[in-house]
Order: C-alpha cells, then sequence, then structure tokens
C-alpha cells in the first residue's frame, strides 16, 4: 500500500458495524469504518515510515484513519503547528486521550505544547497536555526533566481534578499515575498526590471501563520493582 486510496481500501474492507458500536460506546464521534486496533496496528506496519501518507491520513477526518495516522507518524519530524493543528481538530476523545499525545511526546516540541494545551477551554484539547506531559515523563530521562514543573503540576492536580471537565479529570489521573510510575525522584510526591485525589469520577459513557485508582497503579509498580524504568514509545 503506498496511496492514500490504497489504505483507504484496507482500512474499509477490515471495518465492521460490530466494532462501530463498540468505539461509538467508547466516545468516538467521527466518522468510521469499525476497524480492530489489531488490524489497524498490522496496515502501520506496512506503511511504517511513510510521514507523508501518515498525515494525509490524519486530515481524512475518518476514526479508523486518524489512529493509524497516529501509529505511524513520527512525532520527532511534525512542526508545532502541524501538532497544534492536529490537537484542535481532534474533536474525538480517542484522538485527543491518545493519538495526539502519543504523537507529541516524540516532538522536541512537547512541553512546550502541553503545558499550552493543559490551558486550553476545549476539554479534549487539555487533555491532550495532560497525557502529552505523561508521555514526556514516560519517555525522558529523568536528569532531562524539570523535576519543580512536575511538582507544580501536581499540586494543580490536587487543587483542581475534581473541579475539571469530564476527560481532563481522567487525564490528570493518567499523569499523577504516570509520575509516580517513571519518575523516581518524584515517587513521594506522586504517591502523596494520588492519596489526596483519591478516587477519581469520571463518566465513562456505556462502557465497564474503570477510572484507574492512581494509589493502586503506583503502588503495584512499586511492589514490582519498575518505578523509574522508561518507555520507548507511548505508542500502542
Amino acid at each position: 500500500m503506498k496511496t492514500i486510496s490504497e489504505v483507504m481500501e484496507a482500512l474499509k474492507s477490515k471495518g465492521s458495524a460490530s466494532t462501530c458500536r463498540i468505539m461509538a460506546r467508547h466516545g468516538v464521534t467521527r466518522p468510521m469504518f469499525g476497524v480492530k486496533i489489531g488490524d489497524l496496528k498490522i496496515i502501520a506496519k506496512q506503511i511504517k515510515g511513510d510521514q507523508k501518507l501518515a498525515l494525509a491520513l490524519f486530515d481524512t477526518g475518518i476514526f479508523d484513519a486518524m489512529y493509524l495516522a497516529g501509529l505511524v507518524a513520527s512525532g520527532s519530524e511534525m512542526s508545532k503547528k502541524q501538532l497544534d493543528d492536529w490537537a484542535k481538530t481532534a474533536n474525538c476523545e480517542s484522538i485527543s486521550a491518545y493519538t495526539i499525545p502519543w504523537v507529541t511526546a516524540e516532538s522536541p516540541h512537547a512541553r512546550e505544547l502541553a503545558l499550552k494545551w493543559m490551558k486550553a477551554k476545549s476539554p479534549g484539547v487539555a487533555s491532550s497536555g495532560w497525557s502529552t506531559y505523561a508521555g514526556i515523563v514516560a519517555l525522558t530521562p529523568d536528569v532531562d526533566l524539570n523535576l519543580d514543573e512536575i511538582r507544580k503540576l501536581l499540586a494543580q492536580v490536587v487543587d483542581s481534578i475534581h473541579k475539571a471537565p469530564n476527560k481532563v479529570r481522567y487525564a490528570m489521573n493518567g499523569f499523577v499515575i504516570s509520575v509516580g510510575t517513571y519518575v523516581k525522584p518524584l515517587l513521594k510526591e506522586a504517591k502523596a498526590a494520588a492519596k489526596a485525589i483519591g478516587k477519581v469520577e469520571v463518566d465513562m459513557g456505556d462502557t465497564s471501563c474503570k477510572v484507574p485508582l492512581a494509589t493502586d497503579c503506583i503502588k503495584k509498580v512499586e511492589s514490582m520493582g519498575r518505578v523509574g524504568k522508561k518507555r520507548k514509545t507511548m505508542k500502542c
């Protein structure tokens, strides 16, 4: 597959009404074919490295193609404007929470954009901001992180998470878990923040999904002796 039309045909052939219904229950509001994530990953391997094609896929506005674009695109090759445009036009919970942060976390503009997006009025963009910073701490060596800034962000979460919009609450909770999991020097602070915020209520729609309890997530990683073990990529 070398052209956008060939990839779109492949996506269409893999789609199903049942997967569309499942994705709709998980907050997908974009037009979609209903391709399973496993099938998207197979296609991603076939077009890996084709940055131009990845950008074209995102521009289709079709959920499956946009998600695929996030698996294929290299955030390190995208401009600040391109990433900002992706965040602003995502307009879909799954794309905002996963695709945008996955790609942006790879960019040299990640921190700047994350801090900017956190302040956005749009819950989708704001959630992308918190999830992007969660990705930054998961990928970046501790010596290269701004620990004082992260401490302030933890305090901000404690102070405002329960007043934040639905999508943003989930992303903030994820940020605390990410700090406790990947930033060893801030384990104590992350555990304190997790304890302070306690159970976070988020409307997960017509699904069986639950909001992970930050204290339990961090405790589990700590018990395994894996605190501070960085990831190679946020994409999955």
